[in-house]
């Protein structure tokens, strides 16, 4: 199938000179990446912001050795290239997908297993807010956790894009639903989103809350972002055979102090995973996965991205800036 004869030879990107803080990104040119077997090369009209692009901004977050040094792991675009052995797609197919790297750019390169269609009446800007919560949220929650319906969970960071697509999944697949925030305007958003009960933690207990909601049973499963912090709540929280599924560390990643007994006396799991080092095939069967079990609900409208805000490429530091303050409800995208 080859490469897409118009394609141009450069291209801008979002260029990290040095690690620091917003201000470092600038607007560059460079050479369109290159498409391997097995990847696709998609037009990126719209990007999604998230946590790990802030983190690798400051330094803290090294992309895989054969990942794309640009910032950005989520894009929505339209497919330009295909690389050999690539049969799900064909040039001009509208596609997001979670990127190894490089999303901050008008080009992108992707593996065809972590792509999907754009759901039924979605623009690239709402396509482009799926991939990184959606895969993160599917393999953590659903696949490691094992979160079933008749169940409940505890969400940290509700309002986050992470946390406003984990209470819908967690919703839409019968789970009672429990977050914790830090506004009112928070609190409702989230219960408009499906919490049963969103706590806001600067005026209440998150584990007095949790026990009195659930009869002092606990909940079955706490999906973490806070770490440290949070580790013996958590614990403390959890019904028997519950798992605590940790994604993030905002509070820190060493506990210091923290009593272990809850582990073996209620039988718990505690696992965690990131998303990035994760091998092609692995991330290949959660896109599998999203597709059959998930695409269907937003193709429905039953479940959707919350987009916050939407800014041009140029203002890279600004989304950034945005991101740190945490006062967003869902998803930043910037958009070309």
């Amino acid at each position: 199938m080859g490469e897409f004869t118009m394609l141009p030879t450069q291209m801008r990107h979002i260029d990290l000179p040095t690690f620091g803080g917003p201000e470092v990104m600038t607007m560059a040119t460079g050479r369109l990446p290159a498409v391997r077997g097995g990847e696709i090369l998609v037009k990126v009209e719209a990007a999604g912001v998230n946590r790990p692009d802030v983190q690798q901004r400051k330094g803290a977050y090294p992309p895989p050795k054969d990942a794309s040094p640009i910032l950005g792991l989520e894009l929505a675009g339209e497919v330009v290239s295909v690389g050999e052995g690539v049969t799900d797609f064909k040039i001009g197919d509208k596609v997001c997908a979670l990127a190894n790297g490089g999303a901050y750019a008008e080009y992108c390169a992707v593996p065809a297993g972590q792509a999907l269609p754009w759901p039924r009446h979605y623009d690239a800007v709402r396509a482009a807010a799926l991939c990184e919560t959606f895969f993160t949220v599917w393999a953590n929650l659903f696949q490691m956790a094992g979160l079933t319906e008749g169940e409940s969970v505890l969400i940290h960071g509700g309002s986050s894009g992470i946390g406003t697509t984990a209470i819908q999944l967690a919703r839409a697949f019968g789970a009672t639903v429990f977050t914790t925030v830090g506004s009112q305007a928070k609190q409702e958003a989230c219960e408009k989103l499906g919490a049963n009960r969103a706590i806001n933690y600067r005026s209440e207990d998150f584990a007095e809350v949790v026990k009195a909601e659930t009869g002092g049973q606990g909940v079955d499963v706490v999906l973490d972002m806070i770490g440290a912090d949070y580790l013996q709540k958590n614990l403390s929280i959890l019904a028997k055979d519950g798992c605590l599924s940790i994604i993030a560390f905002l509070g820190g990643n060493v506990a210091e102090s923290v009593d272990l007994t809850p582990i073996m006396v209620k039988r718990l799991t505690v696992t965690g995973s990131t998303m990035r080092p994760r091998t092609a095939e692995e991330k290949r069967a959660i896109r599998d996965d999203l597709l059959a079990q998930v695409w269907p609900l937003l193709d429905a409208g039953t479940i959707g991205p919350v987009v916050h805000a939407v800014l041009p490429f140029e203002k890279v530091g600004e989304a950034h800036r945005l991101m740190e303050t945490s006062s967003h409800i869902g998803k930043i995208v910037l958009r070309f």
